[in-house]
């Protein structure tokens, strides 16, 4: 088990968002998280990668109680075990795509030449070992997506979250990163958990978890 999540709840203000969500991801799964807009998904997505606190619950990565742990070792077990990806990619616009996947690495305080190679191997498996040097902007829409992905499994983390991750992509460009989802699940048995409207996405997902009004309410 990657992820046993227990009772999360979470509040704005006086608006409930999530009601006491429970959720376990197995090792080697695709979850898609599905629901209209406002049913609360990012909001867990962002509690499940980290990135948030619930206000009641717990949320449990590879057997740690990440509630427990303060901010200078939660930010150091987020760098080790979790990676994102981004609808709108987050790539540094003023550095290559070399030098962007690098960086999750050498946050961890590897060196360059091991932050390089790792880097280049990646670039290599997402058809991208012509584009090292090109920046965000001299790349396409599919390719700055899988550079995103490239940086997000840079470090080999237990699991990839992903908001919208081919929300932004034509329809081209969708079913390569679909199909490269697919590959990295096979070839590296990453864990992945998704928030998608696509419905061809969570169609190739080993789980999907329906979300209505802060609540599951299907879960196959």
């Amino acid at each position: 088990m990657i992820i046993e999540a227990r009772n999360i709840q979470k509040n704005f203000g006086n608006l409930p968002v999530l009601k006491g969500i429970d959720l376990d991801v197995n090792n080697g799964e695709i979850v898609s998280i599905v629901g209209k807009s406002g049913a609360g998904k990012t909001t867990l997505l962002q509690i499940l990668g980290t990135l948030m606190n619930a206000d009641e619950g717990s949320v449990t990565i590879l057997g740690t109680n990440i509630s427990k742990l303060k901010e200078k070792k939660l930010a150091a077990f987020r760098n080790e075990n979790i990676g994102f990806v981004f609808q709108f990619h987050q790539l540094l616009p003023e550095f290559s795509a070399l030098e962007n996947v690098c960086l999750p690495a050498l946050i961890q305080g590897k060196s360059l030449k091991q932050c390089e190679d790792r880097a280049k191997e990646l670039l290599d498996f997402l058809n991208l070992s012509e584009r090292l040097t090109h920046k965000p902007s001299e790349l396409s829409g599919g390719e700055q997506q899988r550079v995103a992905v490239a940086r997000a499994i840079m470090n080999n983390p237990a699991v990839v979250f992903a908001d919208e991750p081919s929300g932004n992509l034509d329809s081209h460009n969708k079913a390569e990163l679909h199909e490269l989802i697919l590959r990295l699940r096979d070839t590296f048995h990453q864990t992945f958990v998704i928030v998608t409207h696509d419905d061809n996405l969570a169609a190739i997902s080993d789980k999907v978890i329906k979300m209505e009004d802060g609540k599951i309410i299907e879960n196959e």
